[in-house]
C-alpha cells in the first residue's frame, strides 16, 4: 500500500488538483527497504521513527499505510497533532480502536479518509449514481464476493497470517472491502448470519468467510471472500439487484459496469469524460487500471482539504472505517455463537 500510495501523490504533482503535494518524510522499520523505496520516490527525508513526523511541523498530511496493528497509535498522535488524515483499511484491529480513531480525529476538525479505494473506480461510484437515481428501482439483494489464491503457498511468517499484527485474516483483509461497497451502494447493514473457517494447518486467522446479511432497507445479502481459490488472482465482484433492474461489476474488467435495464445485460464503457473520475485522465474510450483508484482517492481528499467539497459521501471516513469494523465484528460473533447477530453502531 506504501508505493500505490506514493505513486499516487507523485502522480498528483502533475494533475488538476487545487493542493499540490508536496513529499516531505517517508517512514518504515527497515532502514535499508526504506532507502531503496525512497530512491524510487523521492521524499525529502526518509526517518525509522513517525514519531518525528508527527513533530514535524511541515507535515500537515499524513499518511498510515502500515500494517494493521500499527495503524491506532501513530494515527491517534497524527489527530492530536492536527494533521489531515489517511489511514488504510480495516480503520483498526477492533470496532472499539476503530471508534477511537474515528472520535479523536472528528474532535481534531481534521480531514480523515480510510482506504477503501474500490469507492474510486469510475464505474463502482457510476454505479452509484445510478442507484441514487432510482434506475434499479427498490434495491432487493447484494452479493459481493471477493476471491484471491495466495493464501495456500504464502510465508506462514508474513504479518497478515498473524493475528496480533493483522486482526483477522480474509475477513479484514478481502471482506472489509465488501461491507464498504454494501454500504456505499445500498446502505447500512444491521444483522449478520456467518461461517467463518481456516483450513491452512497451524494458522491463527481465517482464510475464508460467508455471511448473509440484512440492510437496514430490508434488502438482502451475501458475502463471501477467500485467499484459498485457487485460480482467481484478485476477482472482486458484486452484483446489485432491483425492482427495475440489475448490475454486476467486475474488478478484472474495471473499466466496465454490465447494465441490465431491459430482458439482459449490456456492457457499459465508464470511460467518457463525463463519467467520475475521468477529467483527470485521457480522451474517451482511453482505460485506467487498479492503481488510479489511488490518484482519484488522495486528489479527492485534497479537493476536501482544499475546502472543495467534504470526505463524505463518496470518500470512506473514519467513521465508515469504524462501522465497518461493527460488521466485521458482528461476522465473528455470528461465527461464533451459530446465531444471527444483531449489528449496533455507536454515535
Amino acid at each position: 500500500m506504501g508505493t500505490a500510495h506514493s505513486r499516487a501523490l507523485l502522480a498528483l504533482q502533475h494533475l488538476d488538483v487545487p493542493l499540490r503535494p508536496e513529499l516531505v518524510s517517508i517512514s518504515g522499520r527497515n532502514r535499508e527497504e526504506l532507502e531503496r523505496a525512497n530512491e524510487r520516490f523521492g521524499f525529502a527525508e526518509a526517518v525509522t521513527d513517525w514519531r518525528e513526523q508527527v513533530a514535524d511541523e511541515r507535515i500537515e498530511l499524513f499518511d498510515n499505510t502500515g500494517p494493521n496493528a500499527v495503524h491506532a497509535e501513530p494515527t491517534l498522535a497524527a489527530a492530536r497533532a492536527g494533521k489531515h488524515l489517511v489511514c488504510e483499511k480495516p480503520l483498526g484491529l477492533t470496532a472499539d480502536e476503530s471508534y477511537e480513531l474515528w472520535q479523536e480525529a472528528a474532535s481534531a476538525g481534521v480531514r480523515h479518509l480510510c482506504g477503501f479505494n474500490y469507492r474510486f473506480v469510475p464505474a463502482v461510484r457510476f454505479a452509484r449514481e445510478l442507484l441514487e437515481a432510482g434506475e434499479l428501482g427498490e434495491v432487493v439483494h447484494f452479493r459481493g464476493r471477493y476471491l484471491q489464491s495466495w493464501g495456500w503457498d504464502a510465508d506462514p511468517e508474513r504479518w497478515r497470517f498473524d493475528p496480533a499484527q493483522a486482526g483477522t485474516g480474509a475477513l479484514g483483509d478481502l471482506g472489509s472491502h465488501l461491507i464498504d461497497l454494501g454500504r456505499y451502494l445500498v446502505g447500512e447493514i444491521s444483522s449478520v448470519s456467518a461461517l467463518v473457517r481456516t483450513f491452512v494447518p497451524g494458522r491463527e486467522v481465517d482464510d475464508q468467510f460467508v455471511a448473509t446479511v440484512e440492510f437496514e432497507n430490508g434488502a438482502a445479502g451475501t458475502l463471501e471472500a477467500s485467499r484459498l481459490a485457487r485460480g482467481r488472482l484478485n476477482s472482486n465482484v458484486f452484483e446489485v439487484n432491483g425492482s427495475k433492474g440489475s448490475l454486476v461489476f467486475d474488478l478484472e474488467r474495471v473499466n466496465e459496469l454490465q447494465l441490465a435495464d431491459g430482458p439482459g445485460f449490456r456492457r457499459v464503457l465508464v470511460t467518457q469524460p463525463d463519467h467520475p473520475y475521468l477529467r483527470y485522465w485521457w480522451p474517451p474510450g482511453h482505460t485506467i487500471g487498479w492503481g488510479d483508484t489511488f490518484v482519484h482517492e488522495l486528489g479527492h481528499l485534497l479537493e476536501a482539504i482544499a475546502g472543495e467539497h467534504d470526505v463524505a459521501p463518496h470518500g470512506a471516513t473514519f467513521e465508515d472505517g469504524y462501522r465497518c469494523a461493527e460488521v466485521v465484528d458482528a461476522i465473528l460473533r455470528a461465527a461464533t455463537s451459530g446465531r444471527r447477530e444483531e449489528v449496533s453502531y455507536r454515535t
